[in-house]
């Protein structure tokens, strides 16, 4: 057989992940058009896991870490992205933005969100209002963009049938559930809600990185050069679990994130081993899930506006208030 694989040993991990995401998909699918309350609740939970795994399926897709020829890793990611609902975008200016993020160690976005929210009052309330009652209307805002901004930006105006394309297949998707059960479009509305919720709490405490709108200019332009030691400053590995490190694969080992910036194409069932070597029983970069939670909960209204400063000491977790608006998913 022709090796398809990046990795020989990763054919049975991926091989999982892959199964599992479509399975729970599937499954989750299958659970909220029953029209029982009863299933909906179990089918909600597997739906959202899977597409959680998706999404990280996406970021191994970026890295290249999957499949051998990267044309393949590109029409994987490609189609995880439609899974995911983030397919309005293009997957090649979702693993740009991410080859940023690492190239220059920094978030670098195409605009802060920040400063046009303070430009508009009243939106800026209904979004914290939103945020208090627990819905991430910032992640919505960010995805909602990919569609408005090609209508809108000249430089984006390309990308204008792309974006009615994907609306139009989503659109007679979420008709066939709608017709199989009316109740279902908001199971899965609330599944996506839980699904954002995750991969927001992941990436809120991973960095403490300066953030700048370069993004739409060439790398080194006007970004400052940061060393690996300021990576390796600014950088935190939020672990669902220390000691059950099987827990872990919960977030696709996403939480190894020092691992992760330390070798960028270590696939994802290798990082708990490299993070051992790399750091053993040390605990200074480890930020455990469990006193993230009540930060994650304390901050949710302020963190909209809040950016924070690099080099910034995170003794205490539940004082870290975090970014939003930097997911990978969404390339602007």
């Amino acid at each position: 057989m022709p090796r398809i694989w990046r990795y020989e040993d990763g054919r049975w991990p991926n091989l999982a992940a892959l199964t599992y995401c479509l399975a729970a998909y599937a499954g989750g699918l299958a659970l909220i058009t029953q029209g029982s309350l009863l299933l909906a609740l179990p089918g909600i939970l597997l739906l959202a896991h899977g597409l959680v795994i998706g999404a990280y399926l996406i970021h191994e897709c970026a890295h290249n870490t999957i499949l051998r020829d990267n044309r393949w890793n590109a029409r994987l990611g490609e189609n995880l992205s439609w899974l995911v609902g983030s397919a309005y975008g293009d997957y090649e200016g979702i693993r740009h933005k991410h080859f940023r993020h690492h190239v220059d160690r920094a978030d670098i976005v195409a605009f802060d969100f920040r400063v046009h929210l303070q430009r508009h009052p009243a939106l800026l309330r209904v979004i914290q209002t939103l945020e208090w009652f627990y819905i991430p209307a910032v992640d919505l805002l960010m995805h909602a963009l990919v569609l408005i901004l090609p209508f809108t930006l000249p430089s984006r105006r390309q990308r204008r049938t792309r974006v009615i394309g994907v609306l139009l297949t989503r659109l007679a998707f979420f008709g066939l559930i709608a017709a199989l059960s009316p109740m279902a479009l908001i199971y899965y509305a609330i599944a996506y809600l839980l699904f954002l919720h995750v991969l927001r709490f992941m990436d809120v405490h991973q960095h403490t990185y300066p953030l700048f709108e370069h993004l739409e200019q060439a790398q080194g332009e006007s970004t400052p050069a940061f060393d690996r030691a300021h990576e390796e400053r600014n950088t935190y590995s939020n672990l669902v679990s220390v000691r059950h490190p099987w827990m872990n694969l919960l977030t696709l080992n996403f939480g190894y994130h020092n691992a992760h910036h330390t070798r960028p194409t270590e696939p994802w069932y290798r990082l708990p081993a490299l993070h051992r070597r790399l750091y053993g029983d040390q605990t200074d970069r480890v930020l455990p899930v469990g006193r993230l939670l009540g930060a994650y909960h304390r901050h949710r209204v302020a963190r909209v506006l809040h950016a924070d400063p690099p080099d910034r000491p995170v003794g205490d977790p539940s004082g870290f208030v975090g970014v939003v608006g930097v997911s990978f998913l969404t390339a602007h």
